[in-house]
């Protein structure tokens, strides 16, 4: 098996929603599993049972995303970090752009860069970073 790296997103109570946003930006198949499916003593009381163990999304063009939960008697990371897309499709690219800037807070408008290829930087509604690159096809 060929070695991978994908990015793991953590949210606090947010990961269901997010990760259901990101399926409806990038496509592709969404596996949702809960605390209470792996430990049904996790979250007791709390409700936190409910929460995202473990999410990912497969997405068509074999980009994988994964995210989960932080339960409130467990510490763990905040969301946190920077994703980055980068590549010559334009359409895709764009498409994907205009998905994730939908709420969010557009840090580097997408536009021409010193470099010559397109760049912008956001934080979606998630508090998640993301930078687009489209370079200009070959």
């Amino acid at each position: 098996m060929t070695t991978r790296l994908n990015p793991y997103l953590s949210f606090g109570d947010q990961a269901r929603a997010a990760m259901e946003f990101y399926r409806s930006v990038f496509g592709g198949e969404l596996t949702l599993s809960t605390f209470s499916e792996f430990d049904p003593t996790v979250g007791t009381g709390t409700g936190a049972g409910d929460g995202i163990m473990h999410g990912q999304l497969e997405a068509p063009n074999g980009m994988v995303l994964m995210g989960a939960d932080t339960p409130p008697e467990m510490s763990g990371p905040t969301p946190n970090g920077t994703v980055s897309l980068s590549g010559d499709d334009e359409s895709e690219l764009r498409g994907y752009w205009d998905g994730l800037a939908d709420g969010a807070q557009v840090t580097v408008p997408l536009e021409k860069a010193p470099w010559g290829d397109s760049f912008g930087m956001l934080t979606d509604r998630f508090g998640v970073g993301w930078m687009v690159n489209i370079s200009e096809a070959d």
